[in-house]
């Protein structure tokens, strides 16, 4: 019988959403390179995934930052910032439902990591068409952020793998270990 998220799984959930939130408030460093927030949205979805190894812990993880997002004020974008973080969380379980165990932990997170980035930059594309860019502008556009923000996210989704083992060897997770290998 399949077990839902248990007490542990969602302090954790909740955990990465408030610690996102919170250093994305931190460092609200004006960097000028397109796709940079992408490093922190795959690392903590991703760990999230990799602690709690449920389908729908990235998604969860997405709402609750998109909602604190929103209720704190960070980021710009008004409702459009819950569509900032749900959108890669979901399109990342999405993704997970089909490839659950097919790869190592590193391959997955690589994988869902540039998945992640592709619906990020599509709320860019939406928000571009809604204001009456050209299609074909948006698309090129869409395609440059998709491109930008991989190179974050896999960059992200590289240390995943080192966090997971960390909190694995002090006896801080209660999933399935085989599911980490």
């Amino acid at each position: 019988m399949k077990q839902g998220f248990t007490l542990h799984n969602a302090l954790f959930i909740g955990f990465c959403a408030t610690l996102l939130v919170a250093i994305k408030s931190m460092m609200r460093m004006k960097l000028g390179l397109t796709g940079h927030s992408m490093f922190l949205i795959s690392l903590f979805y991703l760990v999230c995934y990799g602690a709690t190894n449920k389908v729908g812990s990235m998604t969860l993880c997405g709402l609750l930052t998109g909602m604190l997002a929103m209720i704190l004020g960070v980021g710009k974008g008004g409702p459009f910032i819950l569509l900032k973080f749900a959108l890669p969380a979901l399109a990342m379980d999405l993704v997970l439902i089909f490839m659950a165990n097919m790869f190592t932990l590193r391959w997955r997170c690589i994988l869902l990591a540039i998945i992640g980035s592709i619906a990020w930059a599509s709320k860019s594309w939406i928000q571009n068409l809604l204001v009456g860019m050209d299609p074909q502008v948006a698309f090129i556009q869409f395609g440059l952020s998709s491109v930008k923000g991989g190179v974050f996210a896999i960059a992200g989704a590289l240390l995943v793998p080192v966090i997971i083992n960390r909190l694995d060897a002090h006896d801080l997770l209660t999933t399935n270990k085989a599911a980490h290998k």
